[in-house]
C-alpha cells in the first residue's frame, strides 16, 4: 500500500525571506490560493510575532484557504507562541511550527546555553503550544550539523511532550545525502515514541544538495517534507517542490510512495510566483525553466522526435507545459528543421531540403536562434519585411524626487503616435507608454538585461518575453542606452503578434 508524503510549502515564510521578494498580504493570498490549487496540504504563512504584516498574513491566509493546514512560525519563545495563536485563531486547520537550535555552534555562539537547558527550552515551547493547538511541529534548528545522539535526546523529549511533527533541518545546506538519510534513519530507530509522529525534512541548497537530502530523507522515513516553490530562500535557497514532487511522481511505483500534488498546476504557480516576487527562474533550472524541455542538440532533436522518452523522463504536459520546444540553431540537424517545415505547412523533396539546410547552418551560425518567419524566407515564400512598429522617439524624465515619466513616439502603417505614462522607473513608464499606443492586451512574462562589454559605455542586450491571447512573443535589442535597448525590444515582441 502506498504511503503518503506531506508537501509542506514555506514559500511566504523562508522563501520571502530572500532580499527583495517581499510580498503584501493581497499577493500572499493570491499565491496561497494557487498552492491550494497545486494541493500543498501545509501552508507555513509566515512568522507572526515578526511584524504586523507577517501577523496580518497569517490571519488572512487562515480565513480564505480551507483545505491546507495553515502554519505560523515561533522561536521558543512564550510571546511568540502566543502571537502565532492568536494569528491562527481562524484557521480551520492550525498547526504552530517552535523550535530551537541543537548544534554546538548555536548552543554556544548563537544562543549561550547549554545542552540540557536547549531541552528543557524545547520542552517548555512545545508544551505551552499544545495549550493553544493540538497539532505542534518542533524544529531542531542546526540539526544537520547536531551529533545523532544529542539529536535523539532532543527529539524524544518533545515527543514526550506532545510534539506531533519533527522537523529536521539541514539549515546550513552542510550534510551529504548519506549523511542526511543516516540521521532521519538514527532517530526512526532510536527515539521512543517516534513512530506517533511525522519526520520531516527542511534542507537549504548550500552546496547545491538540498532536493538530494530532502530525497534521501524521505528513502530513510521522512514523511514530510518542507519545500518553496522555484526553490527559492535564503541564500542559495531551499529544497525545490516542483524537483521534489517529481521525482516522487516519476519514482511512484519504485518508491511506493505518492502526495496530494496536481502536477499540471506546477508550472503555472512557478510562474506566478516568479513574476509577484521579481525572481527569474534560471533558464536550465529542473522542470520549470525555460530549457527544461528545450532541445537544440541534432542528436537529442532527432531522438525525441522519434519518441519523446529517449531525452525526457517527464512529459511536459504533466507539469502544465503544452510541449516540448525544439529550438533551431547550427547544432540541430535535418530532422528538426523537416519537422519544423511540416509544422508551417511546407514539406518539401530531399534535394530542396538539402539546399535549404545548407543555408540554414549559415543562417543560424549567424543568428544563433532561427525563429519561424526566418525559416519562411528561406523556402522562399515571403520576403523579409520592414518591422511594421518603429520607434520615433523617446524621451524620459526621472530622478530621485521625481516620478518618472516617459513620452514614446512609435510609426505604423505610415503613422505617427505619441504617449506619455508614468511608471514604477524609466522603463516602467516606458513600456506604459506603449501599451497605451499598440492597443493590444500584453503581459511582460520575462525581461532580462546583459552587458555585451565592459565600462561606463557598455551596450546593453534586451531581451524581452510577453504573452498575448495565450502565445509568447519575444523581442530583442541592443543600445548603449539600455533604456532605448528596453522598449525597442518590447516594440520587437509585440510586431511579431499577428
Amino acid at each position: 500500500m502506498e504511503e503518503k508524503v506531506y508537501i509542506f510549502d514555506t514559500t511566504l515564510r523562508d522563501g520571502e525571506q530572500v532580499p527583495g521578494c517581499q510580498l503584501n498580504t493581497l499577493e500572499k493570498i493570491e499565491v496561497g490560493k494557487a498552492l491550494e490549487s497545486l494541493g500543498v496540504d501545509i501552508i507555513e504563512a509566515g512568522f507572526p510575532v515578526s511584524s504586523p504584516g507577517d501577523f496580518n498574513s497569517v490571519v488572512e491566509l487562515s480565513k480564505v484557504l480551507t483545505k491546507p493546514v495553515i502554519c505560523g512560525l515561533t522561536r521558543a519563545v512564550k510571546k511568540d507562541i502566543e502571537v502565532a495563536a492568536e494569528a491562527l485563531k481562524y484557521a480551520k486547520r492550525a498547526r504552530i511550527h517552535t523550535g530551537i537550535g541543537t548544534s554546538f555552534y548555536h548552543i554556544n555562539y548563537k544562543l549561550n546555553s547549554s545542552k540540557d537547558e536547549i531541552i528543557e527550552r524545547a520542552v517548555e515551547a512545545v508544551k505551552y503550544a499544545k495549550k493553544f493547538v493540538e497539532d505542534v511541529e518542533f524544529y531542531a534548528e542546526d540539526a544537520g550539523r547536531t551529533e545523532n545522539e544529542y539529536l535523539a535526546r532532543v527529539i524524544e523529549a518533545v515527543v514526550k511532550a506532545g510534539a506531533t511533527v519533527l522537523n529536521i533541518p539541514d539549515t546550513t545546506g552542510y550534510c551529504l545525502p548519506e549523511e542526511y538519510g543516516e540521521k532521519i534513519r538514527f532517530l526512526k530507530e532510536n527515539v521512543k515514541g517516534i513512530h506517533k509522529t511525522i519526520l520531516s525534512t527542511h534542507c537549504h541548497n548550500d552546496l547545491g544538495m538540498a532536493t538530494a537530502n530532502t530525497i534521501s530523507g524521505v528513502l530513510n522515513g521522512a514523511r514530510q517534507v518542507e519545500v518553496t516553490i522555484n526553490g527559492i530562500g535564503e541564500r542559495a535557497g531551499n529544497t525545490s517542490l516542483e524537483e521534489v514532487s517529481m521525482i516522487l511522481k516519476s519514482r511512484r511505483k519504485e518508491f511506493n510512495l505518492t502526495t496530494g500534488i496536481d502536477s499540471k498546476m506546477i508550472y503555472k504557480t512557478s510562474r506566478l510566483v516568479s513574476s509577484l516576487m521579481n525572481m527569474p527562474v534560471q533558464a536550465n533550472k529542473a522542470i520549470v525553466g525555460r530549457n527544461a524541455f528545450a532541445h537544440s542538440s541534432g542528436i537529442h532533436q532527432d531522438g525525441v522526435l522519434k519518441k519523446r522518452i529517449n531525452y525526457e523522463i517527464i512529459d511536459p504536459k504533466d507539469v502544465g507545459i503544452k510541449e516540448s520546444a525544439i529550438v533551431l540553431t547550427a547544432r540541430s540537424g535535418r530532422a528538426a528543421l523537416k519537422h519544423r517545415l511540416e509544422n508551417l505547412g511546407y514539406s518539401l523533396p530531399k534535394e530542396n531540403l538539402d539546399e535549404i539546410y545548407r543555408r540554414f547552418l549559415v543562417l543560424a551560425d549567424k543568428k544563433k536562434d532561427v525563429k519561424d518567419e526566418d525559416l519562411e524566407i528561406l523556402v522562399g515564400k515571403i520576403q523579409p519585411e520592414e518591422k511594421n512598429i518603429k520607434l520615433e522617439l523617446l524621451q524620459v524624465v526621472c530622478g530621485k524626487s521625481t516620478i518618472p515619466m516617459a513620452t514614446v513616439s512609435i510609426r505604423t502603417n505610415g503613422e505617427i503616435l505619441s504617449a506619455t505614462a508614468s511608471g514604477n522607473g524609466p522603463i516602467d513608464a516606458s513600456f506604459s507608454a506603449v501599451k497605451q499606443l499598440i492597443k493590444r492586451k500584453v503581459r511582460l512574462e520575462e525581461f532580462l538585461i546583459q552587458a555585451i562589454t565592459q565600462g561606463s559605455d557598455d551596450i546593453g542586450k534586451v531581451h524581452v518575453q510577453i504573452e498575448n491571447r495565450g502565445k509568447l512573443y519575444y523581442g530583442f535589442s541592443a543600445n548603449t542606452d539600455i533604456i532605448t535597448a528596453s522598449v525597442e525590444a518590447f516594440l520587437d515582441a509585440v510586431s511579431k503578434i499577428k
